[in-house]
C-alpha cells in the first residue's frame, strides 16, 4: 500500500512538472514570434500610392521574402516574418522608390503578445 502511494505521488509530480515545462515552452515560443510590417505612404496627397506589383518586383529582385502586400487607408502595408527582413526591405525601398514616399516600420496590431505584455506591465500588483 505504501509503495503504491509513493509511485502515484511521483507520477503526479512528474506529470505536473511536465505540464509546467510545456506551458513555459509554449509561452516562450509565443513571445519569440515577432511579425514585422512596413507602411509606405505618399508625402503629398497629389502623389499616388505605389503599385504593389512594383514593390514586389523590387523586393524579389533583392531576395527579400515577405508574407503579404495589402493596401490599407492610403498606405501600402507589407508584412514580414522578422524585423531583419523588414529592415532590409526598408533599405531597398528607400533606394529604389522615387522621392515622395514615407517608408516606416509599423507595429503589428494582430499580435497578442504586445497586448499581454502591456497588460502585465500596466496593472498594479498588490501583495498582502
Amino acid at each position: 500500500m505504501g509503495f503504491r502511494n509513493i509511485t502515484f505521488r511521483r507520477f503526479t509530480l512528474s506529470l505536473g512538472a511536465l505540464l509546467m515545462l510545456c506551458a513555459l515552452l509554449w509561452f516562450w515560443a509565443a513571445l519569440q514570434q515577432r511579425e514585422s510590417s512596413l507602411a509606405i505612404r505618399a508625402v503629398n496627397s497629389n502623389i499616388s500610392m505605389p503599385d504593389g506589383f512594383s514593390v514586389w518586383h523590387h523586393l524579389d529582385a533583392n531576395g527579400i521574402r515577405f508574407k503579404s502586400i495589402t493596401p490599407q487607408n492610403d498606405t501600402l502595408v507589407i508584412k514580414f516574418e522578422s524585423s531583419d527582413q523588414s529592415a532590409a526591405a526598408k533599405a531597398v525601398l528607400d533606394r529604389t522608390l522615387p522621392h515622395g514616399y514615407i517608408i516606416a516600420l509599423q507595429d503589428d496590431e494582430d499580435s497578442l503578445t504586445p497586448q499581454w505584455l502591456s497588460r502585465l506591465r500596466d496593472t498594479p500588483h498588490r501583495f498582502g
